[in-house]
């Protein structure tokens, strides 16, 4: 049944995993995610399913991508520098259309960086950070309910479309404490799908793979997988209006975007017609929503922790970059609700 508990985001999302039937885990520590490996290490065994600390980030997604082979839901979990290591392998599982979640609490960049919260991933998430024509399907939660909430639903929507779905937060949704409502267990029954790997049968031979050398075949493969992108674009899409009467719209995701509500709160306190529009899918991308809502603003303001990398998307959707403005904040260091509030004060005209 469900329950209501305190729990820190990190062990929240593994205790949503659990519950959403996730039959193998497969990571390596690096901070500020270190929580759901160490929580993982303890809950996978008592239930009688796979935890299996990898000797690096390469080796946890390649684990993965085998189990997910066998038609059973398997994940992983790291943070910037451990997900940039596991691009091949995610890379690979796009071209193979083997489904799986990964998690990536993000920290500061480039490199090593810092183990402060930060958004520079968001290119690399977006883009797909491997080689090759993929896209993964790409979350991003702005608290702790709906961090539990998708990482529930992420292992059906990798089912659906066979494919990984990466769900992108940060050191601060990965640190914090809230309440939140746990879901019901779910069991979930992997079926005998055309492409796993699950044993003779009597049938003929499978392989799951994503090297295609016989002429025409990759060309064949590439087109397929950009009508079921095509489809994904079509069917999914997230985003929250928090209003529709403005003159300044913030576009932020994540915990940008939770900052930015109590500077819109403030903002609106002293009569400024403000709201905030927030991507929850950022792969795909709610273009077409986005574009509408900007058609009322006089002013929009984009909001991350970085230098600017959803920005040329809301210049894309917007097409009129003279109305665009921009507040970053890099270094894995989190937005401060006062230099939001003083952006919008300065440009509202």
């Amino acid at each position: 049944m469900s329950e209501k508990v305190l729990i820190k985001g990190n062990e929240a999302i593994a205790e949503a995993a659990v519950r959403a039937g996730v039959k193998g885990y497969f990571g390596y520590p690096i901070t500020p995610q270190n929580e759901v490996t160490a929580y993982m290490s303890k809950r996978m065994p008592e239930l009688g399913r796979a935890f299996v600390q990898a000797e690096s980030e390469i080796a946890a997604i390649n684990m993965v991508y085998g189990a997910a082979s066998t038609g059973e839901l398997a994940m992983t979990t790291s943070s910037s520098p451990g997900i940039a290591l596991m691009q091949e392998g995610i890379s690979y599982m796009c071209g193979a259309e083997v489904p799986a979640v990964i998690v990536n609490i993000s920290r500061g960049g480039p490199g090593l960086g810092n183990i402060g919260p930060s958004q520079s991933d968001y290119n690399q998430s977006t883009r797909g950070g491997g080689n090759g024509d993929y896209f993964l399907i790409v979350y991003a939660p702005s608290n702790l309910q709906e961090a539990v909430d998708i990482t529930y639903k992420a292992f059906e929507m990798s089912q659906k479309y066979r494919n990984p779905v990466l769900i992108l937060g940060d050191g601060a949704i990965g640190q914090m404490a809230e309440t939140v409502i746990l879901p019901e267990f779910k069991e979930y029954s992997s079926k005998d799908h055309w492409w796993e790997l699950n044993g003779c049968k009597g049938r003929d031979s499978r392989s799951v793979k994503s090297l295609r050398l016989a002429e025409g075949t990759l060309k064949t493969h590439c087109l397929h997988l950009k009508e079921k992108f095509e489809m994904v674009k079509k069917n999914e899409v997230e985003y929250e209006l928090t209003g529709n009467d403005y003159d300044i719209l913030v576009v932020a995701f994540g915990t940008s975007a939770r900052v930015a509500k109590s500077s819109i709160k403030e903002a609106k306190k002293n009569g400024i017609r403000v709201e905030l529009f927030r991507p929850i899918l950022i792969w795909p991308y709610p273009y077409i929503q986005l574009a509408e809502a900007a058609k009322k603003a006089k002013k929009i303001l984009v909001v991350e922790m970085n230098n600017g990398q959803m920005l040329f998307d809301v210049i894309y959707a917007v097409k009129d970059e003279s109305r665009v403005e921009f507040l970053g904040k890099p270094g894995g260091e989190v937005v401060d609700p006062d230099e939001i509030y003083e952006k919008i004060i300065s440009i509202r005209g």
